[in-house]
């Protein structure tokens, strides 16, 4: 317990799944929260699920110019921002033959162009110390059909870690990502996933079942907070061994 306490953080993709988990874990720890989405339906429950302790904002993730815009919003309601979680996503998993490049622009934009926008927008903001953390995929280590685009367009993001880490570090701005596995959340209704699929799939796994957003979110705290002040450039694989076989 507040182990955030006074700290100011911003998770983009924060109404669903690890976001949402994420955020609920940073107001338990004493954080004042700000999360992004957006799908006006999950934006309103995800405020009531919070309180009035988390600004909620539309935002979308791939938008070059909203991450300004993102940037001025959290600004005047925070002053200034000690924790950014990159979390915002899409998965869009088709076989080779089925991509076009506005599909392929749009996984590029979302899980990498606009994240790297908004870090750079955000570097007046941020205050030193202050920490980064890149929510990536082992699906960036893996050779998962179907998967071609999201694996590059996360394992482009999971590079910032030690690549921003080496430029920021002496700005006091610490970068680590987090690699999920198979994970239960809203996520896997959204691709159609059906449960002869995911049993499957947790068959692929050496714990034998998907994780579960907490789990996730509090490796996020420990990369976030100042028990993590020596962890520079890192990569956290939470996966239940599914990347080892």
């Amino acid at each position: 317990m507040n182990r955030l306490k006074g700290k100011r953080a911003l998770i983009t993709g924060g109404t669903t799944g690890i976001g949402l988990a994420t955020a609920q874990e940073f107001l338990t720890e004493g954080a004042r929260v700000a999360i992004t989405g957006s799908n006006p339906t999950t934006l309103e429950a995800a405020g009531k699920t919070l309180g009035s302790g988390a600004l909620v904002v539309a935002s979308d993730a791939g938008q070059v110019a909203a991450q300004a815009a993102l940037v001025r919003t959290v600004g005047q309601a925070f002053g200034g921002l000690d924790i950014l979680v990159v979390n915002a996503g899409v998965a869009d998993l088709r076989p080779l033959e089925q991509w076009d490049e506005a599909a392929v622009d749009r996984s590029l934009a979302i899980n990498f162009k606009g994240p790297f926008f908004l870090v750079q927008a955000l570097l007046p903001l941020f205050a030193n110390p202050a920490s980064i953390v890149l929510n990536t995929s082992i699906n960036a280590h893996i050779g998962m059909p179907t998967s071609t685009i999201y694996a590059a367009s996360k394992g482009a993001l999971l590079t910032l870690a030690k690549t921003l880490s080496g430029e920021l570090i002496s700005r006091g701005i610490r970068v680590n990502a987090v690699s999920p596995g198979p994970i239960a959340t809203p996520l896997h209704e959204k691709l159609g996933a059906t449960d002869d699929f995911k049993t499957s799939l947790a068959a692929q796994i050496p714990a034998r079942r998907f994780g579960n957003a907490a789990e996730i979110a509090r490796a996020i705290v420990f990369l976030a907070s100042d028990e993590a002040a020596f962890t520079v450039g890192s990569e956290l694989v939470i996966d239940g061994g599914m990347s080892t076989l």
